[in-house]
């Protein structure tokens, strides 16, 4: 598969320290999670995509894709990176495609995405056949002023990701590399209304209160899935 240019708009960073034990348990052997203050970090990702093509196509008018992923951090090789326990999308040709091509954990779902005076309001239901039902409620939106991310050690862990690692399936371990600029975020307030995605992927939703960082977006070009090194 080709490179893909695509832009990311609207965008929730709700995040929760855990123990790196609990999120160790659902990941590959060969990953690690980064930890920040003896934290490991789990994140829900509420979102649009927009412009999705092949690197070097020229970009479409009006078309968005909504999305909301389940996340953690992690290490290899010293590289710090993503993982994804599950990709909601609106779209099945979309669905299919980062299956197939970029063997990403992506499920079907009715997602709907609204801006209006300021506030996202942001609504997806599974719809996948066979997979467990997952439903993300929430309302959100930016508060205060926006800051670039690698000013704020935190935020600078949390969204200054440039690999994410997936699994295919028959096991081996694969990463693809993004490059965009770097982030401007800001900080944010949402209210969730209902969240069964973490239960979805195996996990209780924390008991402490989420820190929430909001970025308008920025655009991406991802590069094609490849086979991590020493993976056979």
């Amino acid at each position: 598969m080709v490179p893909l240019e695509m832009g990311w708009r609207h965008l929730l960073f709700e995040n929760w320290p855990v123990d790196p034990e609990l999120l160790d348990a659902h990941l590959p052997a060969a990953l690690e999670p980064d930890e920040f203050d003896g934290s490991a970090w789990l994140s829900v990702i509420p979102f649009t995509n927009v412009s999705v093509r092949p690197k070097g196509v020229p970009r479409p008018l009006g078309v968005r894709l909504p999305e909301i992923n389940v996340r953690t951090y992690v290490t290899r090789d010293g590289v710090p990176s993503v993982y994804f326990f599950s990709l909601d999308a609106q779209g099945i040709a979309s669905v299919l495609g980062a299956r197939l091509f970029q063997h990403l954990p992506y499920y079907y779902a009715r997602i709907s995405l609204s801006w209006e005076d300021g506030t996202v309001r942001f609504s997806s239901r599974r719809r996948h056949p066979g997979a467990r039902p997952a439903v993300y409620e929430a309302t959100y939106s930016p508060t205060g002023e926006p800051f670039a991310a690698p000013e704020d050690p935190l935020a600078e862990f949390l969204v200054e990701r440039y690999r994410f690692y997936t699994e295919a399936p028959d096991g081996s371990l694969r990463y693809t590399d993004v490059s965009h600029p770097p982030w401007t975020v800001y900080p944010a307030e949402a209210s969730v209304e209902t969240d069964t995605l973490l239960s979805a992927d195996g996990f209780r939703r924390p008991d402490a209160d989420p820190v929430y960082f909001y970025s308008p977006g920025l655009d991406v070009v991802a590069s094609r899935s490849q086979r991590a090194r020493g993976e056979a």
